[in-house]
This record gives C-alpha cells, sequence and structure tokens, in this order.
C-alpha cells in the first residue's frame, strides 16, 4: 500500500519538479541579454546586478526613458516575467529594443538566474 502512495505522489508531483526554475538554464538564456546587459556596470541596458527587488528606472549611472522612470514597477518575479515577455506592451515608450522571450520555462529559467546576481 505504501508503495502505492508513494508511487501517486511521485507521480503528481514530477511534472512540477520538472517546470521549476533552474538558475544554470537561466544563465544560458540570458546569452541574448549579454549585448546590452551586464551585472556590476551599465552598458547600452543598465547594469542588472541586484535588479530583482530594485524600483524601475532607478539604478544610478543609467539615462532611462521618461516613461521607465514613471512606470512605477518594482522588479519583482511576475513583473519582471511580463516586461522580458513583452517590453513594449509593459512599459510603451522603453527604450529596450528586444521583442520579447515567449517561452514560459525560458522566462522562469532566466528570472531564477537574475535572482542569483544580487
Amino acid at each position: 500500500m505504501r508503495q502505492i502512495i508513494l508511487g501517486a505522489v511521485v507521480a503528481v508531483l514530477l511534472p512540477v519538479a520538472a517546470q521549476a526554475q533552474d538558475a544554470a538554464a537561466g544563465e544560458k538564456a540570458f546569452a541574448v541579454c549579454k549585448a546590452c546587459h551586464a551585472f556590476g556596470k551599465n552598458g547600452v541596458g543598465p547594469d542588472l546586478k541586484g535588479v530583482i527587488g530594485r524600483k524601475a528606472g532607478t539604478h544610478e549611472g543609467y539615462n532611462y526613458s521618461a516613461p521607465m522612470k514613471s512606470s512605477g514597477l518594482t522588479w519583482d518575479e511576475p513583473t519582471m516575467k511580463k516586461w522580458l515577455a513583452d517590453p513594449k506592451g509593459t512599459v510603451p515608450g522603453t527604450k529596450m529594443v528586444y521583442a520579447g522571450m515567449k517561452d514560459e520555462k525560458k522566462l522562469d529559467d532566466l528570472v531564477a538566474y537574475l535572482k542569483t546576481q544580487q
């Protein structure tokens, strides 16, 4: 009986584990971001070191667009995922030229990676 219950629990939890965030995969997904972003310095885009939890448009030394400065966003996990999926739809008038990432798993992984860069 225990084996049946254990098997049922594993069967239920397996899809959840398969969808868990993977920071190592997120580092690979970050490759496209490297063209404009780094950790520890501003580039074409703002420095992303410590971005999770930061108020949007506030990193010292970066010249943000007016819409980003006045967006009122804070980069928590759901907001970052929404932004990365559709930057121009999330903050119309942003300077970011990236079209967006549509793959939910890659979004989860990328945000997991960004969370490691605090």
